[in-house]
């Protein structure tokens, strides 16, 4: 197939893989449909504004949305998958994705599909995640579309989920205390690896239809991993000690606590490390010939990025940048419920660029300006109730964009000189909003406000909101004030209720 064939279509454009692959294939001279739920999310992406892209917002729980991003596509590229804070039921929500997918792909005739999968032998007992995975194979073939599958272990990349964990974990643990599976075999591949595998099959018309397994050169044990983490980061050997009696739950619970990668990842990539992910099957190396990296060489290529925080995509990318209907329609009756709202300004003696200038800083490195103890015992709670806390901090500290993620926000807006909104993903019986608007007073003054909204669920909703009311007017009020001093910037009026 010939870049001349017509535009692929990417769905995840956004996701981990996917924010890698849609711009090599932009680079080889491919037109891209990129799918997300979001557009502003990726046009907001280094590569968003390629005259060679064409962004289109499709979730593929919507099978309309489907069918017109796939109209006139000469393949797909299938990267979903509902490992997600909020997603109860990841298999179900994938098997609702897949079978949309497979009736849009029928209704538009589209020539291919190739969806990236995981390793594991169907004979054997797998893992919830890897049944899912395999499943969602079988279901995007029942349309009669060629599906080509590649099956994966784990990714070695910056800031790949599987990477992010091996990371912390010996880079925060003097020691470690593990499950049996540490002695686990297993076969990881490099992502340069399988964004090749990936491209190499959109271009090789002989693998359509086919299911093929792709790793690296190496198989070794997770423990053996761990070990040649520490040699190639320069570490100290971690003492590995692996306990019976440590359940895949506590394991995900406890890896939650330590990595920045959430509960609902971390839980199923967590019990599917009892299976033993070796490729059988090599016929895809002849098809698609590469040169293997190595586990030595992937972790010290990562790394690399790491430090000069060039990651072009994170497993922290994937989150929905979409503004809730409840905030969008203004209607709490329509939204379902009482939305609570809570707001506080303050007027100063300065620019709208000055003050969006210590707007746009905040989280990560800054922190948030006053009271940062507080705000990192609610990190830590959120921890332990499974949620982002604060660990996985910023991308960097320039401008926020959509999509980005900020400690345990979601950056949903981001208007230089206006307006940031961010969606809490923290643990909560509700959902949340922090928004900060700025806008110049007909006197020159500028007004800086702080507003968070909170629409509850259930009964736990309303008790949470009134319990934190309280401590609402001395966080924001000092928050305000040291952000003005930040900006160095005069006070005339406020911090006060709006």
């Amino acid at each position: 197939m010939e870049p001349s064939s017509g535009p692929v279509l990417v769905l995840g454009s956004t996701g981990y893989v996917g924010g890698r692959l849609v711009p090599l294939l932009l680079e080889r001279g491919w037109r891209v449909r990129a799918a997300g739920r979001s557009l502003d999310k990726i046009r907001a992406r280094p590569w968003g504004r390629h005259p060679n892209l064409e962004p289109v917002a499709a979730d593929a729980l919507d099978q309309d949305a489907l069918t017109r991003a796939m109209e006139g596509c000469c393949a797909a590229f299938y990267l979903v998958h509902s490992m997600r804070p909020g997603a109860r039921d990841f298999a179900a929500i994938d098997r609702r994705a897949a079978c949309n997918t497979t009736r849009a792909a029928r209704l538009t005739g589209l020539p291919r599909i190739i969806y990236l999968s995981g390793l594991g032998d169907d004979q054997t007992a797998l893992s919830e995640h890897l049944r899912s995975r395999h499943e969602v194979g079988e279901l995007l073939g029942l349309g009669g579309t060629p599906v080509t599958q590649l099956r994966a272990a784990m990714i070695l990349g910056s800031g790949s989920a599987s990477f992010e964990i091996l990371r912390y974990l010996c880079e925060r643990l003097p020691f470690m205390l593990t499950p049996r599976w540490v002695d686990t075999k297993c076969q990881p591949v490099a992502v340069s690896n399988v964004l090749h595998y990936l491209l190499g099959c959109l271009e090789n018309e002989a693998t359509a239809g086919e299911t093929y397994e792709i790793g690296g050169p190496d198989q070794l044990t997770y423990r053996e991993l761990f070990r040649l983490y520490c040699q190639v980061a320069g570490l100290r050997q971690r003492p590995i000690l692996a306990l019976p009696v440590l359940t895949p739950r506590l394991s995900a619970w406890w890896v939650n606590l330590v990595t920045p990668v959430p509960l609902a990842l971390v839980q199923p990539l967590v019990e599917g490390l009892a299976n033993e992910v070796i490729c059988r099957d090599t016929r895809i190396r002849e098809l698609v010939p590469q040169d293997l990296v190595s586990c030595r060489e992937a972790i010290a290529a990562a790394l690399d990025q790491e430090r000069q925080k060039a990651a072009p995509s994170c497993c922290f990318d994937a989150g929905s940048s979409c503004l809730p209907e409840w905030a969008a329609c203004g209607d709490a009756g329509y939204a379902g419920g009482t939305v609570f709202k809570d707001s506080y300004s303050v007027t100063l003696a300065g620019t709208p660029e000055q003050v969006w200038d210590v707007v746009r800083r905040i989280g990560g490195d800054t922190g948030w300006y006053f009271g940062d103890r507080l705000w990192r015992l609610r990190a830590f709670l959120d921890k332990l109730a499974g949620g982002p806390g604060f660990t996985r901090g910023r991308r960097s500290q320039e401008e926020p964009v959509p999509g980005e993620h900020l400690d345990f926000w979601r950056v949903l807006a981001a208007e230089p000189g206006k307006r940031l909104l961010l969606l809490a993903e923290m643990k909560l019986p509700g959902q949340a909003l922090l928004e900060f608007r700025i806008s110049q007073k007909d006197n020159g003054a500028t007004e800086l406000s702080m507003t968070p909204s909170f629409l509850p669920r259930g009964l736990w909703g309303p008790v949470y909101w009134w319990t934190f009311y309280p401590a609402h007017a001395y966080l924001f009020k000092n928050m305000l004030r040291n952000m003005a001093q930040a900006a160095g910037v005069r006070v005339l009026h406020g911090p006060a209720p709006r």
